[in-house]
């Protein structure tokens, strides 16, 4: 049996982007003040530069053979780009899930709803997130969670992922 296989599930690591292995900090500027400008704020994604310590720990997590599970909050529209990030980087995972493009509940919600539907066929072995609701509402379910601490998480981030459920 392979140490990614435990019976039949796939071990996996859930992983957000913004902020865990995207650094978003030099496109938040569109997101503050009462006119936020959406389009600019995800069209500049591509200039994201990498988080070393999230590629690190997708790198680790792959090498222990585990499988790799995106779960962002960035809308579907954006999967093009979102995949062509992600290669660029080396960080190429089993599986990514997005936001529908309609759907503006708080990540949280969002969030809890995908884990549950992989928990189902995967062994998750832990959600990596920015967003400590989005973790606090993961752990009720029993799921390990881990705080990614490295990139300072802004207002106007939170407010996205939170109140606007844009991100």
């Amino acid at each position: 049996m392979s140490d990614r296989v435990r019976g039949n599930s796939p071990r996996i690591l859930v992983v957000d982007i913004d902020g865990v292995v995207a650094d978003v900090r030099h496109r938040l500027h569109h997101l503050e003040g009462v006119s936020r400008d959406w389009e600019a704020f995800f069209a500049a994604m591509g200039l994201d530069p990498v988080l070393a310590q999230g590629q690190a720990l997708v790198a680790g997590a792959r090498a222990e053979g585990h499988g790799i599970v995106y779960l962002t909050g960035r809308p579907e529209r954006w999967r093009t780009d979102t995949v062509t990030w992600l290669a660029a980087h080396g960080l190429e995972g089993d599986d990514l899930f997005m936001r529908p493009d309609a759907d503006r509940r708080p990540a949280r919600v969002f969030k809890v709803e995908v884990l549950r539907r992989l928990a189902s066929s995967a062994e998750i072995i832990a959600l990596v997130d920015d967003d400590p609701e989005v973790l606090a509402a993961v752990a009720a379910t029993g799921v390990a969670t881990q705080l990614a601490e490295w990139m300072p998480r802004s207002a106007p981030l939170r407010d996205a992922q939170e109140k606007l459920g844009r991100t």
